[in-house]
């Protein structure tokens, strides 16, 4: 914020589970071996390069075209890169901001203005549920294996005034399917409940790349969605998190958004407008077969470990959990950081139980092989030590 430092824990102040996932990641950014953070983080293609090599003729294009411009052509690249043809183009219908999480701020803020509870997805990264109970809203945990197997309880529409999902879900990979989408948002519309997800992962998996917003506007449900470019392309974290909005919402979103931020860099937006072209270029693709090979590589030095298991075998996103039979997360935490390796234990995604997290830790796989292989077999070895 501006004028405004932001602490950080000093190395040693946060231990394994007593501080949010946000701070464990902070402790593993100086680290060679961070396979913590979602954030991309492995090396430039070759397409990724020229573009950077390009940054001085993008900073002069920002400096002399109108942001507005800029905005948009980022926001049609972006989306259509993705599959959702259907975003809205209307003044204020897609607000860009700095990143997912102060998009998640503006959303928290705007949904304690005229309600009271949010039934949110359980598991999932404990900031969303952090920032909307800092806002003073009351969470009901919504089991995700429910929210997959069929219709919502009518009576949870009772107790909430909004309906929270993430797809795919950070960390478990599922996807909330097109028909699940349907009618889910159907629901809501018929119950009066606003349906908000966070699809911060969704570049990842085709399989989340249908046309959200087609079937979001076709059902009347009052909706928002929060998108993220910081988890597809390692650009030193220069990203954009936009909060995107049905005309019919009745939150103030806009006026909210006003109050924290004038709007985002046009350097930024235009880096997002190249990232964006070259992903719908065959970049989508190379992100795919390279997540894919890092996920097998991992599976494989994991393979046949007693006690070790793969819990979300159909996940495509860049993460892969771990499950530890004999140990918590957090003890292989602390076992990894003796040696400057460092993942995520998983409690805090289970954000309304703890306990249930107590067996699994996450691992990033957007990174470079070589120091994703020499962590996975650090942890190889912190799981066989005595």
């Amino acid at each position: 914020m501006s004028g405004t430092q932001q602490v950080k824990p000093a190395l040693g102040e946060t231990e394994g589970d007593t501080g949010n996932l946000t701070q464990l990641e902070f402790l593993a950014l100086n680290s060679e071996f961070n396979i913590a953070d979602g954030h991309a983080r492995q090396a430039l293609t070759t397409g990724q390069n020229k573009i950077v090599d390009d940054l001085p003729l993008l900073f002069a294009e920002g400096e002399k075209r109108p942001v507005e411009e800029l905005e948009r052509e980022a926001h049609a690249a972006f989306f259509n890169a993705l599959g959702q043809h259907s975003y809205p183009i209307a003044p204020g219908r897609v607000l860009s901001c700095y990143s997912s999480s102060v998009a998640m701020e503006i959303l928290s803020r705007s949904l304690a203005e005229t309600i009271e509870s949010v039934a949110l997805i359980h598991p999932t990264f404990d900031n969303i549920a952090d920032l909307l109970r800092g806002n003073g809203l009351k969470l009901l945990p919504l089991d995700e294996n429910m929210l997959h197997d069929g219709d919502l309880d009518v009576g949870l529409f009772a107790s909430t005034g909004c309906v929270f999902v993430t797809t795919p879900n950070n960390p478990t990979g599922r996807v909330v399917s097109k028909e699940r989408l349907t009618r889910l948002a159907e629901q809501c519309a018929a119950h009066g409940a606003i349906l908000a997800l966070d699809t911060s992962f969704r570049g990842f998996d085709t399989r989340a790349q249908y046309d959200h917003y087609e079937i979001l506007q076709a059902s009347g449900v009052r909706w928002v969605v929060i998108e993220d470019t910081g988890k597809l392309w390692p650009t030193l974290d220069l990203k954009v998190g936009m909060l995107v909005h049905s005309d019919n919402l009745g939150l103030p979103v806009e006026q909210i958004y006003s109050d924290i931020l004038l709007g985002v860099s046009p350097l930024i937006l235009a880096m997002v407008r190249r990232f964006s072209e070259d992903a719908a270029a065959g970049g989508l693709e190379h992100l795919h077969r390279f997540i894919a090979s890092n996920r097998a590589m991992v599976r494989s030095e994991l393979a046949e470990l007693p006690g070790v298991t793969v819990p979300d075998p159909e996940s495509r996103a860049s993460v892969e959990r771990v499950g530890i039979e004999n140990l918590t997360g957090t003890e292989v935490w602390e076992r990894l950081r003796e040696h400057n390796v460092y993942a995520l234990p998983c409690r805090s995604f289970h954000w309304a139980n703890p306990s249930a997290g107590d067996h699994t830790l996450r691992l990033a796989l957007a990174r470079s092989t070589d120091p994703l292989t020499q962590s996975v077999r650090a942890l190889r070895h912190a799981l066989t030590q005595r």
